[in-house]
């Protein structure tokens, strides 16, 4: 019997990762698909890359976006600054100006395209609603319109061939749950990257939302953070 394939969307972060690792594991094989999308925090390209070859996936697809054109994100529009040093409370206060518009509606809709031409109805993603900046699009509400729409908007779909699913096997984990989960999956946390804004040599900065959520997981979960922090 042909092997079960599954579409994973990879940023080389922490979430994404960890999803894949549960895709591997519930026995599907691997197609990643990661998005250099002009992120001041490009760096997640190569631990996406390092990553996609220690799960072992099939395919590892990098797609070009021109984000930055539009803009609206601290994270596509260097002349915004990435939030540095707020507090949990703050951070989960409100949407930050981290957030990039429609970033998930975009980055699923090419993963449900491949997945298409690949003939499985199966998507993973990384989204959560625990110890997250507080996005819209990695809300339940959100994943279940989108997979509704999947079936709804596809050949395959339409025509009752495959029924898609939004795998979201981490959205109600804390940060600390999703580490514990991947090192019992045997995910390498070394190969991951979380920071909004690295420095020239890749490091992160420590301060912003994304590097102390990832401290707090670890913290939380017991497991040293082998993150190397500029400061």
């Amino acid at each position: 019997m042909a092997e079960k394939k599954a579409v994973v969307l990879l940023s080389g972060g922490i979430d994404s990762s960890t999803a894949l690792a549960v895709a591997k594991a519930e026995g599907y094989e691997l197609y990643a698909l990661t998005f250099r999308y002009h992120q001041r925090h490009a760096v997640e390209i190569e631990s996406a890359k390092a990553v996609a070859k220690y799960l072992g996936v099939k395919e590892h697809l990098i797609l070009d976006l021109p984000l930055h054109l539009i803009g609206g994100s601290a994270l596509v529009d260097r002349s915004i600054s990435v939030p540095k040093g707020r507090s949990l409370d703050e951070i989960s206060s409100d949407i930050p100006i981290t957030y990039v518009p429609a970033r998930n509606t975009i980055f699923l809709s090419f993963a449900l395209a491949w997945a298409e031409v690949l003939g499985t109805g199966d998507i993973f993603i990384g989204a959560n609603i625990l110890d997250y900046s507080g996005y819209p699009d990695c809300r339940p509400e959100y994943i279940e319109a989108f997979e509704r729409m999947a079936n709804l908007g596809t050949k395959v779909g339409v025509e009752g061939k495959i029924k898609f699913q939004i795998h979201t096997p981490l959205i109600k984990l804390t940060k600390a749950e999703i580490i514990r989960k991947g090192l019992e999956l045997g995910m390498d946390y070394r190969l991951t990257t979380s920071c909004y804004d690295p420095d020239e040599k890749g490091r992160a900065c420590g301060r912003c939302d994304s590097c102390l959520l990832r401290k707090k997981g670890f913290a939380e979960a017991g497991v040293d953070d082998p993150t190397e922090y500029k400061n």
